[in-house]
């Protein structure tokens, strides 16, 4: 009868020890549910940028206001009768001589 009990206790030490360090243990879920959390906050990182470019995508087919920003802030294009005026910031003495 002893020995059955010792058996036993082994048994549950045993069991114990993988459920908490083995393969599918504690430590394996705690592991798994902060990937998790990492992959959501990822996902609707991701999300968020989908809306934002599919925003952009419906905009530039409804309208040419869009088109015509990206033209003017992307490429430099101006409309027919507009003057373009382009502002050169001023060269400090020690910077021309670096060049």
């Amino acid at each position: 009868m002893r020995s059955l009990l010792i058996i036993l206790l082994l048994l549950f030490i045993a069991l114990q020890l993988k459920m908490w360090f083995g393969e599918g243990g504690y430590s394996d879920v705690a592991r798994l549910e902060l990937r998790v959390e990492q992959q959501v906050r990822e996902n609707e990182a991701l999300a968020q940028r989908n809306r934002e470019l599919q925003a952009e995508v419906e905009d530039l087919r409804q309208g040419l206001q869009a088109v015509e920003e990206r033209a003017r802030s992307e490429l430099g294009m101006v409309k027919e009768q507009e003057e373009f005026y382009q502002v050169v910031p001023e060269v400090k003495d020690g910077a021309a001589d670096r060049e």
